[in-house]
């Protein structure tokens, strides 16, 4: 018997075992083009941070578990940022209503002024801003650069990481994330 059959029949019984476990397996084999940047891990806890909005209200990625949430980590001087803003913008117009959320994080010294000023040149209107201005959640999570997505699980558990900008509106990424939104 060769070493490969016990795993791939262990994988089937622990994806079969665990739907979500299944989904990102899913999502893992559909990645192509810019999404081959995205890398699936295992489901990790996030460390506890708080965020501000616009206005300086007080929030948590807690505030979003119950759905897969799109977190990018982004800032207002990222020229990548820039060009893949208008896509996500997109991304969370066409899938409003889903059990999904596109949600930026603007990492580090980002006024306000500046980051309304951003999201008017770039068109976007669909995406909610939090403020990460002492950069606690990017330091505590590994963010290095900018511009980084994250992918939170229902849970509220990081599942995947894509450095660097994507088209996260065109097919490659339709086809991952419609993979991770699939119930039985």
């Amino acid at each position: 018997m060769s070493i490969l059959r016990p795993a791939v029949l262990y994988t089937a019984l622990l994806f079969g075992a665990n739907p979500a476990a299944a989904d990102i397996a899913a999502a893992d084999a559909a990645r192509a083009g810019d999404m081959q940047k995205l890398n699936f891990a295992e489901a990790m806890d996030l460390p506890k941070a708080e965020l501000l909005d616009l206005e300086d209200g007080v929030h948590s990625l807690d505030e979003y578990k119950g759905r897969w949430v799109l977190v990018n980590f982004w800032a207002t001087w990222c020229a990548p940022c820039r060009t893949e803003m208008p896509g996500l913008d997109r991304l969370q117009g066409r899938m409003e209503g889903e059990d999904f959320t596109v949600l930026t994080v603007a990492s580090g010294r980002n006024p306000v002024p500046a980051i309304e000023k951003f999201f008017g040149e770039a068109g976007v209107e669909n995406l909610p801003v939090l403020r990460d201005p002492k950069m606690e959640l990017s330091r505590a999570m590994g963010i290095m650069g900018l511009p980084v997505t994250v992918i939170l699980n229902p849970e509220g558990q990081e599942v995947a990481r894509l450095t660097g900008d994507a088209t996260w509106d065109g097919p490659e990424a339709d086809a991952v994330l419609r993979a991770l939104l699939e119930r039985d």
